[in-house]
């Protein structure tokens, strides 16, 4: 069995209440640190009763609808971060390597089937009760279960407690990608939950819940009782606020920190600084890989599938090489931004294979070759198909609707005519499998990589099925190892003959990693950032016991 030790892993309603009341394989957060001074901008420096306190303005997406319930979407789903209020077995650090939280150990059986996890005992739940094995299998067991939990732990079977100490969990599959999900699943108490617990969570974790006030923020305090080191920042104070309202609450020194985006990021702020975080958030077309006509079912509904001009791998490959990553990423990020060419780059299970430079020359080259030739408008023809196709955007996102339009722009140089459409994800749905549509994707979990390549992966968009990219994906995932995974993860990009890779099936066009923008207080320490996945929210305050003011 493989064994591994406690190191190996290792919104502006309600503000002024509050106001009295991101190195690692991507580098961290880059700012310059200055010393706050007692103004206008809010006196951070000089006041005793805030020098650990701390208001965070995310957007209004960011609160959790159901609450603080892991069973629902609290700390995973599509946007995953630390729970703060309950701890996890094991978590990450910046390096993404694998550090126990709760567990002080564990072990993979040789199939991968069986995992065994010891408990610390030393573990209290905020009510006072001890934390044990029973807890974590009842929060496995119980997420597993939940009809409406967004963490996917389809590959277990059940966990069992086998003592206080000891928590044993059975897979159906080989899946070592589920260390990943672990790392922010949080444990709650089998005791203390039930109909309410969302709203009043009992955890383990560095923070309790003193305030919720639905719609407007949310106020954790230091957990007194936790078993780790005491986090600097005692209070923390998150509002919800549209973009607008965010910018707004900085420009009035309301809150230290919040979320920006590229368009107003030259503004200079008095008492304030830009921080940018790199990120995993990739932002990339999807490209679907069959002729249409055939249909693919997801939740239930069958989909038409298939495009006339992506289906050409010459159409697909040409658009790789034609696109002028560090162009969108000036144009239209005002250069936060890096290119991107997977859904993982820069992660320990990405290749440099998924990598190209931009080479129009070569993609005209390719569509020549395969027989697209140019009509009296410059738009390639072949066998009475024209090299025309919609992309589809979030019409509510105004990054994707300019990257999707730099797009077109850049595809007309070689003779490919894109005409981008924005609409609701109601309206981008019914096309996800017969459209090229510009996502947004991008996890600290090798698990993306799976799922939109994979032939029955929920988000094979391309509708793409090779047996040998398959092969590789259950390989990886089979790894006792994670670190034996990463071979198998970037063969399935590419082995030198067949993958996903620009060179190779070309199943979608990756364009840019957004870096995620704050304006922060001056003199704020912000502790540093794993890459940030994708999602502008919870992410960034992972570490925030670590946060400290100069």
């Amino acid at each position: 069995m493989a064994v591994y030790t406690r190191r190996t892993f290792v919104k502006l309603a309600g503000i002024a209440a509050a106001g009295t009341a991101l190195g690692g394989v991507l580098s961290a957060c880059a700012s310059n640190d200055g010393v706050p001074t007692a103004d206008s901008q809010g006196g951070q420096a000089t006041d005793a009763a805030a020098a650990d306190q701390v208001i965070v303005a995310m957007n209004t997406g960011s609160e959790p609808a159901a609450g603080f319930d892991p069973f629902v979407s609290w700390g995973c789903g599509e946007h995953v971060h630390e729970p703060l209020i309950q701890s996890t077995l094991i978590t990450t650090n910046t390096e993404m390597e694998f550090v126990n939280d709760l567990a002080t150990s564990y072990e993979i059986s040789d199939d991968g089937l069986t995992w065994t996890f010891k408990v610390r005992d030393d573990v209290e739940f905020s009510d006072g009760e001890p934390l044990t094995a029973e807890d974590v299998a009842f929060t496995i067991n119980g997420i597993r279960t939940a009809d409406a939990a967004e963490a996917d732990l389809s590959m277990v079977d059940d966990a069992v407690a086998l003592d206080d100490t000891t928590v044993e969990l059975h897979l159906n599959k080989p899946f070592n990608a589920l260390l990943y999900t672990l790392a922010v699943v949080g444990i709650v108490p089998a005791h203390a939950y039930g109909e309410g617990y969302g709203s009043n969570p009992i955890g383990s974790g560095r923070y309790m819940l003193e305030q919720w006030d639905k719609g407007q923020q949310v106020i954790l305090t230091a957990n007194p009782g936790y078993y780790g080191d005491a986090p600097k920042m005692k209070r923390v104070v998150v509002v919800f606020m549209e973009e607008d309202a965010a910018l707004a609450a900085v420009n009035s020194g309301q809150v230290d920190i919040a979320f920006t985006s590229a368009t107003y990021s030259e503004q200079a702020i008095a008492g304030y600084e830009l921080l940018a975080c790199k990120t995993v958030d990739s932002r990339g077309i999807s490209l679907p890989t069959i002729e249409p006509g055939a249909t693919k079912e997801d939740g239930g509904t069958e989909y038409a599938a298939g495009n006339a001009v992506t289906s050409d791998l010459a159409i697909r490959r040409a658009i790789n090489y034609a696109v002028d990553r560090d162009a969108m990423i000036k144009n239209v990020l005002n250069g936060y931004g890096t290119p991107a060419y997977s859904v993982s780059d820069n992660m320990p299970w990405s290749s440099d294979d998924m990598k190209i430079a931009t080479d129009r020359e070569k993609a005209k080259s390719l569509l020549a070759d395969a027989g697209w030739v140019a009509a009296s408008d410059g738009i390639l023809e072949k066998d009475g198909t024209r090299a025309a196709f919609d992309v589809w955007y979030a019409s509510n996102d105004s990054v994707r609707q300019a990257l999707a339009a730099e797009f077109a722009n850049q595809m007309k140089e070689i003779g490919i005519e894109v005409s981008i459409k924005g609409g609701s994800w109601d309206d981008l749905y019914p096309n996800q499998f017969s459209s090229p549509i510009l996502w947004g994707w991008g996890s600290n979990s090798p698990t993306e990589v799976y799922e939109l390549n994979y032939s029955s992966g929920w988000g094979n968009y391309a509708s793409y099925e090779s047996e040998t990219v398959d092969g590789y994906l259950d390989e990886a995932l089979a790894q006792p190892d994670i670190a034996d995974s990463y071979e198998f993860w970037q063969k399935a990009q590419w082995d030198g003959n067949e993958g996903i890779a620009p060179q190779g099936a070309a199943t979608w066009v990756w364009l840019a990693d957004v870096d995620h923008l704050y304006f922060k207080r001056e003199g704020l320490h912000v502790a540093d950032q794993k890459p940030h996945p994708h999602g502008h929210g919870w992410s960034l305050v992972n570490n925030i016991d670590e946060w400290s003011w100069a």
